[in-house]
């Protein structure tokens, strides 16, 4: 059992109206074109049951083919436009907030860290790819 560390929260403000930022949150079609930190991996899968207790799986890879990892979880809540809550595989709770202001969203991700890298290594990796899905989004 892993010792409840602190919750590491990051966030982005998308240029975007919250149904479109909910939209490419969610969408797998979506969700393979911005869920990775650096422009050396991609995801060539993701599948999305958003409901409570619904599964979640993104493959994330590195285009050289050295190294792949499958995030996924299970779904506890899921607010439409609002709120998203989810458990990892490894037991590990994360919590997106989507909240619109004005025509932008305020995406605020709240997670919990695991304890195989360092904790700043590990919120520099979560909002990286916060910030691809801000450009993402505001790109398409």
């Amino acid at each position: 059992m892993m010792d409840h560390m602190q919750s590491i929260t990051i966030n982005a403000i998308v240029n975007a109206p919250v149904e479109k930022v909910w939209a490419f949150w969610i969408q797998p079609q979506h969700i393979i074109k911005w869920t990775f930190a650096s422009d050396d991996w991609h995801v060539p899968y993701a599948e999305n049951d958003l409901k409570v207790n619904g599964k979640f799986k993104t493959t994330m890879a590195a285009k050289d083919g050295s190294m792949q990892f499958d995030f996924e979880g299970i779904y506890s809540i899921v607010n439409e436009n609002k709120l998203i809550a989810y458990e990892l595989a490894d037991g590990r709770q994360v919590k997106i907030t989507f909240e619109e202001n004005d025509g932008q969203t305020q995406l605020t991700e709240t997670f919990d860290p695991e304890d195989q890298h360092p904790i700043e290594m590990q919120k520099v990796g979560w909002q990286s790819i916060l910030n691809n899905f801000k450009k993402y989004t505001e790109e398409n």
